[in-house]
């Protein structure tokens, strides 16, 4: 079983924290501690998640000039990147990890004491960061493994009058984000397939030919209706849109999918057809990043809701799924256009790992003046969120589901949740261990249910906490 023995709340704490380089080893021992308490109650404020001596610690941890965000990432984004190297496939079929990236704003407007450190959010109104995080998924046990890099971001104000060239060489450019994501990673091993998977904010020839040029794979969302060259007519100076082209392929193959609710759109069973080819992407005559002039050769993947004849759709239902994607990973057939399709699905991890953040974690609660302690509370909160996600894809992996759960959680957990749901002290597998967590936090677990997402088991690790200290406080009462 691979990077799953860490929801241990202990362990964690070691494990992601405990290689932090502050300096000062008292500083470690504290970051480790406080990740230890803050995972056992990830919600709330810091007042809610740590004791009021403890609470003190981490303050003067979070505002020390030697602790800063990349340092307190480190620990864990060495670990990530250790467990990444381990995951190898054959010749024949390499190992498909995915680096799911994606931005999310982090709303501080009421810290007026740190506004003027704080960039404008959402429609200018609010205050806050920009929060850009990179996120290992192992792709074969759909598992994420957690943040292979975390950029913390102000938006600037762009000054009246600034020059195209002035924007695309500033420093500051939000753009640059998706880069500064990447940077500094150590090649794939042999036999690992690395791709790069983003929406379409990330869909520009700056950051295509990145990919390029850094030998890696990608597959993204286009965004732009960009121009290309019309091969089909045999004439250079023709030209045709890309989703134009794209929406006008051949349709190879169908299936039906199960789409989510999202949007205020229902959850539905679809049928979509998929059409690929392969296309050059010309370099955009007017520069709006810093790439060459040199044309990239790509794929294109279209993948669309198709109605039922019989069943005309209403002008007021929901919209059909239309996906037009990007790859450099070669696309030969249905099989091939498929895959890629469903690299691209395991994008929304991403989505529910800054719900976690927020949501799990609290990260827009927390109260420090300053954007330095702001950003070093943050990136020790996104570790949490990562674990708040492993719960939810242990919980689902049918490949350890017979294991023991004390593989993957300290065995008084297993004692006290047994005892709690069914009414006497007895070994748990690991699936048994979550689905009565799971009924802890209020899932019904009938058959009919749909599996137990990460805030269901959130709310049931939650209370769970306050059994196990209680349990604790009373066996340490009885030794004294």
């Amino acid at each position: 079983m691979e990077a799953i023995s860490d929801l241990s709340c202990r362990e964690f704490g070691i494990t992601h924290f405990q290689h932090c380089d502050f300096g000062d080893a008292r500083l470690t021992r504290r970051a480790v501690d406080s990740a230890a308490m803050i995972l056992k109650h990830p919600g709330g404020t810091l007042p809610d998640k740590l004791s009021a001596s403890n609470l003190i610690g981490f303050y003067r941890l979070a505002n020390n000039p030697k602790v800063t965000h990349q340092k307190m990432l480190s620990g864990h984004r060495q670990w990530v990147l250790q467990q990444m190297q381990t995951l190898v496939g054959e010749a024949a079929a390499p190992r498909v990890l995915l680096l799911i990236s994606d931005t999310t704003e982090a709303d501080f407007t009421g810290l007026e004491s740190a506004a003027a450190e704080l960039g404008s959010i959402g429609n200018g109104g609010g205050r806050g960061l920009l929060c850009h995080n990179v996120l290992a998924c192992d792709y074969a046990n759909r598992r994420a493994l957690g943040l292979v890099n975390q950029v913390v971001h102000k938006r600037r104000n762009v000054k009246k009058g600034e020059t195209a060239k002035q924007k695309r060489e500033h420093k500051q450019r939000e753009s640059r984000l998706w880069k500064q994501g990447l940077a500094d990673l150590p090649s794939a091993p042999a036999m690992q397939l690395r791709v790069n998977i983003a929406d379409r904010g990330s869909d520009s020839f700056e950051n295509i030919e990145f990919f390029e040029t850094q030998g890696g794979k990608y597959c993204i969302r286009s965004k732009s209706n960009r121009k290309l060259p019309d091969s089909a007519a045999g004439d250079d100076e023709a030209v045709c849109r890309l989703h134009d082209f794209a929406r006008a392929l051949w349709r190879v193959d169908q299936r039906s999918i199960s789409i989510s609710e999202n949007h205020g759109q229902p959850a539905r069973c679809a049928t979509v057809a998929i059409g690929f080819s392969s296309v050059t992407l010309p370099a955009p005559q007017n520069r709006r990043g810093e790439h060459s002039s040199q044309s990239i050769q790509s794929w294109v993947v279209h993948v669309r809701e198709i109605s039922d004849p019989a069943e005309p759709r209403s002008s007021k239902g929901p919209e059909p799924l239309e996906w037009i994607l990007l790859t450099n990973v070669p696309v030969h057939n249905a099989a091939d256009a498929w895959e890629r399709v469903d690299w691209y699905s395991c994008r929304p991890v991403i989505e529910e790992l800054h719900k976690c953040m927020k949501t799990g974690c609290g990260v827009e609660l927390l109260q420090f003046t300053h954007r330095a302690a702001l950003e070093v509370a943050l990136a020790l909160l996104s570790v949490v969120a990562t674990r708040l996600l492993l719960m939810r894809d242990l919980s689902r992996d049918p490949l350890i589901m017979d294991e023991p759960a004390t593989a993957v959680i300290d065995e008084i957990y297993v004692e006290v949740l047994s005892t709690m749901r069914f009414k006497k002290k007895q070994s748990l597998t690991i699936f048994e261990f979550f689905r009565a967590l799971a009924y802890l936090g209020g899932h019904l677990n009938r058959t009919t249910d749909k599996p137990p997402g990460w805030l269901v088991l959130w709310r049931g690790w939650t209370k769970l906490q306050s059994m196990v200290s209680a349990v604790e406080a009373d066996r340490q009462t009885r030794c004294v």
